[in-house]
């Protein structure tokens, strides 16, 4: 049985929404129990109103497409997303590796739209390639800015951690 250039992108569309709703939950989670490193949660409540006005244009794209999301992927993405938010609780060094795995989500974001932007150019459907577009300028920056600021946190991290009766996790 073939696929379509059609159906694969449609897939991979609704792939994207089950995507962007679980770094929502995800990026909540984590915002939620930042407390010392108010540039990360800052920059994570912007990315967040990001996530959701990326949501919105996805919704658009499959309305357009005449698409339904996928509940399963959807639910499933959210699921993920609480098991990451409990497992890093237990770390004692949630921060770092929240902002690591931050950055390591971003980079397979930044893939899955690179793939939408290319799937809606092959199809001719210029409408999506040009959200697509949009959409991968942010996750980019906000992969970008992880990737700057991780010495930082990392740094920020460690003198807390180092300092008696101080907590360094979030």
């Amino acid at each position: 049985m073939t696929t379509t250039a059609d159906e694969n992108l449609n897939d991979w569309l609704r792939d994207a929404h089950a995507m962007e709703q679980q770094a929502e939950k995800m990026l909540k989670a984590q915002a939620e129990r930042l407390e010392h490193y108010p540039a990360l949660r800052e920059r994570i409540v912007q990315h967040i109103e990001e996530t959701r006005w990326q949501q919105g244009v996805l919704d658009e794209i499959l309305g357009r497409r005449d698409i339904s999301n996928s509940v399963v992927k959807d639910l499933g993405g959210k699921l993920m997303a609480m098991g990451q938010a409990i497992g890093g609780m237990t770390a004692s060094d949630e921060v770092v590796k929240g902002t690591m795995a931050g950055y390591v989500f971003e980079n397979i974001e930044i893939a899955t739209y690179t793939t939408l932007i290319a799937a809606a150019q092959a199809v001719g459907d210029t409408a999506t390639q040009t959200a697509c577009e949009q959409i991968i300028v942010q996750e980019k920056a906000m992969a970008a800015w992880l990737l700057d600021h991780m010495p930082e946190v990392t740094q920020a991290f460690l003198a807390r951690s180092a300092t008696p009766g101080a907590t360094a996790k979030v």
